[in-house]
């Protein structure tokens, strides 16, 4: 039997810190959470406090899984972070959690690929499962403090953004359960249409950058509607395909919580019941790296996937960066 990665063990952490839609509406001085409700479903979200960054809730969420799986910090051989908010440019977040835990035996390393990072990591920690035996015990955890690079008065990214960290423990076992299939896809002409473009060799932190706001997100173009639901399409059917399976064998699929009217295209586009996604984005507001492990815990958590079933991973993020990834349960 093949050397396989499977995921054993789920978990989420978010901050403590509830940020309702009527905060925006005094602070905008409009009727803000009306439109966010009815249009994208989201009620509420978490932020972290002052004393709260990306390390604390990817270490706290850590924490949870490892319990769960019952496995020891020193059983881990490798730690991966993807966020797009790190703890430091360097080094990297991987390595702050990693002493925090004390898994003195396990390899780090941070990946960004903005929101499509959980499912490109899920993929390379599988690959790392699959291709060396000196690989059994790996974690993989999407964070995200985007709080911290908000401008407050800019009602297109302020109202959406999040905080949060999930994520899975993978290990490996001899049988063919677990991970089937993956893609990645980028459409790098979008890369200078949305992300935080200071404070990096670019454009380093100076009076002038910072006075600029290139330290906080920005939307500097309109994304196409389309892209999202026409690409995860397109991609679920071919990592379906890849995997051996047929879309309509789908159990469940978790998607970037970005815009629930894409999630419902695309699901209508595959011939799938929303009953077999899971969204969060409704009272955590959109947490990038982390949404889509985020869904899974809590689909976890309510006994929503069985032994066997076919689960998919379809993430997108800024780049634009695409990941798709198929596993049996």
């Amino acid at each position: 039997m093949s050397r396989n990665a499977r995921i054993i063990a789920t978990g989420m952490y978010t901050p403590d810190k509830v940020v309702t839609n009527a905060f925006f509406n005094d602070l905008l001085g409009e009727d803000v959470g009306t439109w966010l409700e009815d249009n994208l479903t989201i009620r509420e979200r978490r932020w972290c406090t002052a004393n709260e960054s990306t390390a604390d809730l990817v270490e706290r969420a850590a924490a949870l899984i490892l319990n769960k799986a019952g496995v020891k910090p020193a059983d881990i051989d490798l730690i991966i972070v993807s966020t797009d908010t790190p703890e430091f440019v360097s080094p990297s977040t991987a390595s702050v959690v990693q002493d925090r835990l004390g898994a003195t035996g396990a390899g780090t390393f941070d990946v960004n690929t903005a929101c499509a990072g959980f499912v490109t990591a899920l993929d390379m920690g599988a690959k790392y499962i699959r291709s060396d035996e000196r690989y059994t015990n790996v974690l993989v955890i999407g964070a995200y403090a985007m709080s911290k690079f908000l401008n407050m008065k800019d009602k297109k990214t302020v109202t959406l953004f999040a905080d949060g960290a999930a994520g899975v423990l993978l290990q490996a076992h001899d049988g063919a359960e677990g991970w089937l299939a993956a893609n990645l896809h980028t459409e790098g002409q979008f890369n200078s249409w949305m992300g935080i473009y200071g404070g990096c060799a670019h454009n380093p932190s100076t009076t002038e950058s910072v006075a600029a706001g290139d330290h906080l997100l920005k939307f500097v173009k309109k994304f196409p509607k389309e892209i999202n639901p026409t690409t995860w399409t397109n991609m679920v059917k071919e990592t379906t395909r890849q995997a051996g399976y047929e879309v309509a064998d789908i159990k469940r699929i978790f998607f970037t919580q970005i815009n629930i009217n894409s999630i419902r295209e695309t699901m209508g586009n595959l011939g799938l019941n929303m009953d077999k996604t899971h969204c969060v984005m409704d009272r955590y507001g959109y947490t990038g790296s982390a949404c889509i492990p985020m869904c899974m815990a809590e689909a976890d958590a309510e006994n929503q996937m069985k032994s066997g079933d076919l689960v998919l991973f379809m993430g997108s993020g800024g780049g634009l960066a695409f990941a798709c990834a198929a596993f049996t349960w």
